[in-house]
């Protein structure tokens, strides 16, 4: 298995290279975003291991646009950043792993092996109906191009239908995945909500089947 760390504490990325060694692995390093993303994306690696603070390029910009590539390589991210916030900004960016610093060598080796065993499986981080697209790392939306204002509840109730576009999405099940269970929520703030998408997205993207929910059509 070939392994690239991309880690600019050259102490660290020196420690990482061997130990990698040492369990079998084929080890490159580099020492900046720039010159990571390059090889991520043309060297033909297994799995990459990337620190988010680096020189040029931060991580999260070297993942996103990786991903913008369509190189889906297995990405585990370190960072100091152990905020729940930082860590979702990691995942929603790309990453399938984030693994703040400072971390147990035995837990790394662990994610990483998991990381190889599920492989590189096409993961498209914007979410794309037609001309609609939805961005999670961003939390931007856009119709042809165009910017749509969303407030955060419209978001959240978006999301979730272009997760599922083309498929039947039922009032219970969007109250179930976007409303608290802690508030008692009225049935019809579904309706309320949906009428407000279709201001904002076009009348015919939602469809209404009668008995069964909505569709998101692309």
């Amino acid at each position: 298995m070939r392994l690239l760390v991309v880690e600019d504490e050259a102490r660290l990325a020196r420690a990482l290279q061997r130990g990698l060694q040492a369990e079998g692995f084929a080890v490159d390093v580099a020492g900046d975003g720039s010159t990571g993303m390059d090889l991520a994306r043309y060297g033909g690696y297994d799995a990459v291991i990337l620190d988010v603070m680096l020189p040029g390029l931060s991580g999260y910009q070297v993942v996103r646009r990786l991903r913008a590539g369509q190189c889906w390589v297995p990405v585990l991210m370190l960072s100091a950043k152990d905020g729940e916030y930082d860590q979702a900004d990691g995942l929603d960016c790309g990453a399938d792993d984030y693994l703040t610093k400072p971390f147990s060598y035995v837990v790394l080796l662990a994610r990483l092996r998991a990381l190889l065993r599920r492989g590189a499986p096409r993961r498209p981080t914007v979410l794309v109906a037609g001309d609609l697209s939805l961005d999670p790392a961003g939390r931007q939306v856009t119709r042809g191009g165009a910017a749509v204002d969303l407030t955060a509840r419209e978001y959240a109730v978006l999301e979730y239908l272009i997760r599922r576009a083309g498929q039947v999405v039922s009032k219970t099940e969007l109250l179930d995945h976007v409303w608290d269970d802690s508030v008692d929520t009225a049935p019809n703030a579904v309706e309320v909500y949906i009428g407000y998408l279709r201001r904002k997205i076009g009348r015919d993207r939602l469809q209404t089947i009668r008995g069964a929910g909505y569709r998101l059509v692309g």
